[in-house]
């Protein structure tokens, strides 16, 4: 089934268990495409075929790819959404601290779209959508793994869209900004004013704004946007 057709489509999304990446899902969901997660735990919506797997491990991305294109086929749109931080000054950061970051979150949609991208290149069509952060350009003190880990998505989706551009593949990169997630709740009420203080839009976004943003770049109305970072920050990072 092409790409151009905007229902139905095999879609995967990374860690569909909680927070942007439920959304997503269940967004897609909500069109009416054969959605899939990999994710390591957790409830997922209804609707969304699971497979556990690691992106950490190549074979566990192999192994979980082969089931959902068993059940939905090969993946049309893959969303590479499985991230962690493990936040800390730099000069207290280990090397641990630095290489889960890297390897979950850069190594790891790395993986995921070297994978997506066999069946997409027999297709001469695919969407591949890697979700960064604002801290990526904008940067985050305590952050140093996590930023980079984001900013390399950037090059990433570019060098893809070099090589695979023409092959009816494109690769975008979204960059959410405070998002009213567990992870925002949980932050001192001090805390969470003073970032609502440098967001322009004046509030946190939520979860189906990033969704929305997603689900365009997957769309045929986006085929011609290709190594594109869309921020979906209220304005907090414009300029970066």
């Amino acid at each position: 089934m092409s790409v151009a057709e905007n229902v139905g489509r095999s879609v995967l999304v990374t860690g569909a268990n909680r927070g942007i990446g439920r959304a997503i899902a269940e967004r897609f969901v909500a069109a009416g495409d054969r959605v899939a997660t990999i994710y390591r735990s957790g409830d997922l919506p209804a609707g969304v075929l699971g497979v556990v797997g690691d992106v950490r491990d190549t074979a566990s991305i192999d192994a979980a790819f082969t089931r959902v294109e068993e059940e939905h086929g090969p993946v049309e749109v893959v969303v590479a959404n499985a991230g962690v931080t493990r936040d800390q000054l730099l000069m207290r950061m280990s090397d641990e601290d630095f290489d889960t970051v890297l390897d979950t979150n850069l190594a790891g949609a790395f993986r995921v779209a070297r994978r997506a991208s066999k069946a997409m290149i027999r297709a001469r069509a695919g969407r591949i959508v890697l979700i960064s952060s604002v801290v990526a350009l904008y940067g985050g003190p305590g952050q140093v793994n996590y930023s980079a880990s984001k900013a390399g998505l950037v090059g990433m989706a570019r060098s893809i869209t070099r090589e695979l551009g023409g092959r009816g593949i494109t690769a975008n990169v979204v960059a959410p900004g405070f998002i009213d997630t567990a992870m925002t709740q949980a932050l001192p009420e001090k805390q969470q004013q003073a970032y609502l203080g440098a967001i322009p839009a004046g509030r946190f976004g939520q979860v189906d704004d990033v969704a929305a943003a997603v689900q365009f770049l997957a769309s045929p109305e986006a085929a011609y946007i290709s190594g594109a970072v869309i921020p979906v920050d209220g304005g907090l990072g414009m300029g970066h």
